[in-house]
């Protein structure tokens, strides 16, 4: 394991271990030498109460450590005391760890008279009596001396103590003893040079980082319902390689990685140091290596890594870019500019995990920006955009209530941070754990818990402090992230859209580009699958259950085709239909009494072809010619237990017919549409002129006309009862109207969620997605960057909504609600 990893997984390693008073080496000195940890208990009752009482301590109880450990210490519930005890664990045979507990002498110390399924013997060794306790699946052994008693789970450690005197005390080890105060319930003690370790049994093989990190680790533990915390030092000497001694003599500072990582981030960590050439000398020491210290990164003094979507993010932070900067430039193959800021693409992709090794390793330094003072490098385009994104929206990790969690009782100045909520933690441990702990791990349900782990590096020794905390719940938020961006292989042909994935339950995104490639995309932005089709997809893609067995499929029409594909995008027999000549409209789907007896309508010039769920034409009904080619798609409304389908001819008329395909309703007057569809507002059928005329037909057939003096090139949406414009830069939302910045604005859009009306309008021309309430108020942190109409869903059911919407000309962008 990593030196750095070893952070998150210290937590896990003191969590597994469950079960001043100004005090000598007298306890000290009774116990076998070669132990993986010693736990100081200063208060017995208050131990356990901690460890009974604790929210994430139960839900880690699936780990095999812990049960094992559970089950060895089992004896132990019969102890009180108030005197200071020892408990030592060793491990005896590969992954079998056996414990001694040593206390003063008490007769109460131990008491079984409550035990009615207990077994009592004697043995005799080297002339000392141990008594062995056999109570239903354990086994407890107890030996006196003048002045200790002494318990055991294993014979062989009680023997070893029977026949050996006191034993020598590691110097190291009674410093941190004998200056460990009486204040917290219990203060753990562990080698990390033994080869014996809490945390083999987790890792992988072949790990040796615990052995790196430091000599001593010394933590006192504290806990409550909701929170635990260890916090102690670290002790290395200055001749032996320690993760730790790479800050040796530097001064930490004020970490900012968290201020350029997403919100959505898993997990930051950052290393700071206050002189570039005593690290880099340090790092000489660490890596056994002779090597002149490169002046390039002299003004660095902060090196950090965010964990994003499964991918790792670097940055620099320095105090001055020219000489970065200018390396950088002359090593450039290209750049582009992604919302303001210049990214460049680099020739030396390891120049970063050379210059910054151990901090960081297997990175490549594909791409670059630079956010003020800060180069941010990453390994693909996507989470460089992403990164940016947050930026600019200030939707920043320091903002995320894990965050603030996590660092609210931590010191402002860090050598090491680290910040991670649970996806983190697994993200870590899928690169670190042996599958079985690995299982645990991912069982646990841990999404409530922030992860926290902090070194501030000293003189002599560095303070280390390790925090687990239940997430507290913020009022405010109000706050627009975007989760991430995703580049096509070409540019984006449809505006991308969300699609309900019924195995879930949640919804993931569909888009296609220039190629014809139709692409299923997850809700974390990996690509499911991808399709190639014919054509265009027309309009917008519907969903069906054709078999009516709660089983989605994709409903659409590209230019010459109608076609119906599952959710592994393979086409469902027989929904394939090709039509001679091409130019049709986008599909209608009409579902008239909400039972899934589909009718698929496909337009084409002047012809219509109704199609039904066995993919046969529908005999009865007869509208299967228009006197004049079909502008837009049919749309079906229901008023009052009866159906009405439009259509909107070329010749300005409008068709207002049953099911069966006559008519309904006879509009007399022509209307000369504009660009516009026919939507059913207040019982109208409604829809506008070329000359910005609101015309609306009730169902009797009276037509009436509003002029609302709008440009030719207006847009126009409505719902049942809310009317909404875009004319020029002047967006009206029920009468009230919104002056925006100028600039060239897409049609409005209505979403009706969670009982609320958002109304949304782009502006392609400066590349802002605003987003508006039924009264015409800004939703908070809008516009937000973006270059088409926008799709709104609740997409993880979590009653925060999401956005998807054009990014690049090639690319897609998701946005977060909080």
């Amino acid at each position: 394991m990593k030196p750095k990893v070893l952070l998150p997984f210290l937590l896990l390693f003191f969590l597994s271990c469950k079960t001043e008073v100004k005090i000598t080496d007298s306890l000290l000195k009774h116990l076998p030498p070669n132990f993986a940890l010693i736990v100081k208990i200063n208060n017995l009752s208050n131990f356990k109460s901690e460890l009974k009482n604790n929210v994430f301590l139960e839900k880690i109880g699936n780990f095999q450590i812990h049960k094992d450990i559970l089950k060895k210490t089992a004896g132990l519930e019969h102890i009180e005391t108030e005197s200071t005890s020892i408990l030592a664990f060793y491990e005896i045979g590969k992954e079998n760890f056996e414990f001694v507990l040593i206390s003063d002498r008490d007769p109460n110390f131990f008491s079984l008279e409550d035990v009615t399924d207990k077994k009592v013997e004697t043995l005799v060794y080297q002339n000392k009596s141990i008594t062995k306790y056999t109570m239903a699946d354990h086994e407890v052994y107890s030996m006196l001396t003048d002045d200790t008693i002494v318990l055991s789970s294993s014979l062989m450690l009680m023997e070893n103590m029977a026949r050996s005197n006191n034993s020598n005390v590691n110097p190291a080890l009674k410093k941190l003893y004998d200056t460990s105060g009486p204040n917290k319930s219990a203060t753990l003690f562990f080698n990390l040079k033994e080869p014996s370790s809490f945390l083999s049994p987790l890792l992988k093989d072949n790990h040796n980082g615990v052995k790196t990190f430091s000599d001593w680790v010394s933590v006192d533990f504290s806990a409550n319902s909701d929170n635990i915390n260890f916090n102690g030092v670290a002790v290395a000497t200055d001749s032996t390689k320690n993760f730790i001694n790479l800050f040796r003599g530097t001064t930490p500072l004020t970490n900012k990685t968290q201020l350029f990582a997403p919100l959505n981030a898993q997990a930051v960590l950052s290393y700071t140091f206050d002189d570039y050439q005593v690290f880099a000398k340090n790092q000489n020491v660490y890596l056994d290596r002779i090597k002149p210290i490169d002046t390039l990164f002299n003004t660095v003094e902060e090196v950090g890594i965010i964990y994003l979507n499964n991918k790792k993010v670097a940055l620099l932070n320095s105090f001055g870019t020219e000489s970065l900067s200018e390396f950088l430039n002359t090593d450039k193959n290209s750049s582009y500019t992604y919302q303001g800021s210049e990214i460049l693409e680099l020739k030396s992709q390891g120049f970063l995990s050379e210059g910054f090794a151990p901090l960081l390793k297997d990175f490549a330094s594909n791409f670059c920006t630079i956010l003020e003072n800060t180069f941010v490098f990453s390994e693909s385009k996507e989470s460089l955009q992403t990164v940016i994104s947050n930026y600019r929206n200030g939707t920043s990790f320091n903002n995320a209530p894990i965050y603030k969690t996590a660092k609210a009782p931590l010191a402002n100045e860090s050598s090491i941070l680290f910040v991670s909520n649970s996806s983190g933690i697994n993200f870590l441990a899928e690169q670190e754990f042996a599958p079985k702990p690995l299982s645990s791990v991912k069982k646990a349900e841990l999404s409530d818990h922030a992860f926290a782990a902090q070194v501030v590096a000293d003189n002599d020794f560095a303070h280390i402090n390790f925090l687990i905390s239940k997430i507290e719940k913020t009022v405010k938020s109000n706050t627009v992230t975007p989760l991430f961006t995703l580049e096509l292989e070409t540019d984006l042909a449809i505006d991308p859209q969300f699609v309900k994935n019924h195995r879930t339950n949640k919804q993931e995104i569909v888009v296609q580009d220039q190629n014809n490639f139709l692409y299923l995309i997850s809700t974390d932005g990996k690509v499911l699958w991808k399709k190639q089709l014919d054509g265009r997809i027309q309009g917008s893609i519907q969903q069906v259950d054709i078999y009516k067995n709660g089983r989605l499929q994709l409903a659409f029409c590209t230019n010459n085709q109608f076609l119906i594909i599952d959710r592994n995008g393979e086409e469902v027999p027989p929904f394939k239909k090709t039509f001679e000549g091409g130019n049709l409209n986008p599909l209608s789907v009409f579902d008239y009494e909400g039972k899934k007896n589909y009718r698929f309508l496909i337009t084409q010039s002047e012809k219509v072809f109704m199609y039904n769920n066995k993919a046969n034409i529908v005999d009865g009904f007869t509208y299967t010619s228009a006197q004049s080619p079909i502008l837009k798609e049919p749309k079906h409304f229901r008023v009052a237990n009866k159906d009405y389908l439009v259509f909107q001819l070329e010749d300005k008329t409008l068709k207002i017919l049953h099911r069966s395909g006559g008519d309904r309703i006879k509009v007399a007057q022509k209307i000369d549409f504009s660009d516009n569809e026919v939507f059913l507002y207040k019982d109208k059928f409604s829809t506008t002129n070329k000359k910005g005329v609101l015309h609306q037909i009730d169902t009797r057939g009276k037509l009436t006309s509003t002029n609302f003096n709008l440009n030719k090139d207006h847009g126009m949406y409505a719902t049942s009862k809310t009317l909404v414009f875009m004319d020029d830069n002047v967006l009206s939302i029920r009468g009230k109207k919104v002056e925006l910045e100028l600039g060239v604005y897409t049609k409005p859009k209505i979403f009706y969620i969670y009982d609320k009306i958002y109304v949304s309008v782009t502006d392609i021309q400066n590349q802002k997605i605003y987003l508006f309430d039924s009264q015409g108020k800004p939703i908070p942190n809008f516009p937000v960057f973006g270059n088409s109409l926008i799709d709104l869903v609740d997409m993880d059911n979590d009653k925060k909504l999401e956005l998807v919407a054009k990014d690049q000309e090639n690319s897609l962008i998701l946005y977060k609600m909080n």
